[in-house]
């Protein structure tokens, strides 16, 4: 099969490996999209994320849809020819944090494209068949692919305790700001402000969830005490401006990945009991982003601002550098 490879910084190439056979609990998917993520682009330019170094060629691509062509022997054969959307994590399923229900913090996962496992720019790639999820045919396979980031949102969304009524406030009119703004608003938050210093990205977020969006370099948010904030852009005066934004006994919840370390004001997270958290990853998120999607509640199809081919990964890496660029999407076939 052809695979594209992060050789090193910036630098990728194609090649052939061999077709993944799938292990007796597993399922090999033919690959058809795959969204570019943050993530991805970081790994690219940067080499890292956090702790995560690439250090040896990485196969990038976690968000993904396709179809199940092959099974392990202890899968049920009538998956075969299945249109899925993969939830690319391998947990251990023993450890104290799988137990609890908390399989996005086990200490031994694997996770597509972070070092060192291989994601899915490839032509095929093999998953555990319950992390396998079916689609169906009303969900087209980009918003497949895309129920991956809709899973950070609604991760974000349950973390942050939307409920009905909520007022939220979300720093960052990128992807998955804007699909966490329709999580939120799937979840019955009544306002939603979004806020962004690009007018493109404003006018994004107003039309899919926002109620009212907010230029950060001209307006001050510290009067909105709102619900919750959701941070998803990572830059530290968002976080910092977020956390004055909200109520006293709110929830802070942050999503974007930026600086490693951000000087937090203190006083205003102990004088107002804020909950401040963050999210890694998700849990049971794909049958409930299905339904979303599949119902209307939430639109991802329209968030593809450019599609390119398996040969072209890098251009998709750098997509997010032209104007009005919100998600990539590399099919594959």
């Amino acid at each position: 099969m052809r695979v594209s490879v992060l050789l090193g910084q910036k630098a990728l190439g194609m090649e052939e490996r061999p077709v993944p056979v799938p292990e007796g609990d597993q399922v090999l998917v033919q690959v058809s999209k795959v969204g570019v993520c943050g993530s991805d682009v970081h790994y690219y330019r940067d080499g890292r994320i956090g702790p995560f170094v690439v250090d040896a060629p990485l196969v990038l691509g976690h968000e993904l849809s396709g179809t199940i062509v092959a099974v392990g022997a202890g899968v049920d054969a009538s998956r075969v020819g299945q249109r899925v959307a993969v939830e690319p994590q391998k947990p251990c399923r023993r450890c104290s944090q799988c137990k609890a229900g908390r399989y996005n913090l086990c200490p031994f996962m694997e996770f597509y494209a972070t070092p060192p496992i291989d994601g899915a720019f490839a032509e095929y790639v093999a998953i555990e068949e319950d992390f396998a999820h079916p689609v169906p045919d009303s969900i087209s396979d980009e918003a497949a692919a895309l129920l991956e980031p809709l899973s950070v949102g609604i991760a974000a969304a349950r973390k942050g305790r939307i409920v009905p009524g909520s007022r939220v406030l979300i720093a960052g009119g990128g992807p998955i700001g804007v699909i966490t703004a329709q999580a939120a608003r799937a979840f019955g938050a009544a306002e939603i402000i979004v806020s962004d210093p690009v007018a493109d990205r404003r006018a994004m977020a107003s039309r899919f969830g926002a109620t009212s969006t907010v230029d950060p370099t001209r307006e001050d948010t510290t009067d909105l005490k709102v619900d919750c904030f959701i941070d998803a852009c990572g830059v530290p005066a968002a976080i910092v401006a977020g956390l004055e934004s909200v109520r006293g006994a709110g929830t802070v919840v942050i999503v974007g990945t930026g600086a490693d370390t951000v000087a937090l004001p203190i006083p205003t997270i102990m004088n107002n009991e804020l909950n401040v958290t963050g999210i890694f990853r998700y849990t049971d998120t794909w049958p409930l982003g299905a339904h979303l999607v599949a119902t209307g509640q939430v639109e991802l199809d329209p968030l593809v601002t450019g599609r390119f081919g398996l040969d072209d990964v890098e251009n998709a890496l750098n997509a997010d550098l032209q104007p009005g660029s919100l998600k990539s999407i590399v099919a594959v076939r």
